[in-house]
């Protein structure tokens, strides 16, 4: 009986840290979406002072079109909002079950 307590901690110990990895992973993820959510904004602050306005295409900045480009950085914006708000959800779907999972943990080892 004890052998199977040790086995299901240790199983459990397992799966924590790997939830422990996959948050890092999605918090690592969200850091790069705010990062990219940020320059949007700020290129979307700029574009309404600006009379002209110019994409970076590959290495080279070529004049476009005002309202297409503040169109496409929108979108863009909308897009990354969405990518966040999935990673927010699925960050907490995580954390819940490692909560679920260190529960069950100090159960067992409180049987011990």
């Amino acid at each position: 009986m004890a052998e199977q307590t040790k086995d299901a901690a240790q199983e459990n110990i397992g799966k924590m840290q790997m939830l422990e990895q996959q948050v890092q992973t999605m918090a690592m993820q969200k850091q790069q979406f705010q990062s990219q959510l940020f320059e949007i904004e700020n290129a979307l602050k700029e574009l309404e002072t600006s009379k002209t306005a110019y994409k970076i295409v590959g290495n080279i900045m070529v004049l476009s079109d005002k309202e297409k480009l503040e169109k496409d950085l929108k979108q863009k914006k909308e897009i990354i909002d969405l990518r966040i708000a999935n990673l927010d959800k699925e960050e907490k779907k995580l954390k819940d079950k490692a909560k679920k999972l260190q529960e069950e943990l100090l159960s067992t080892l409180k049987k011990k």
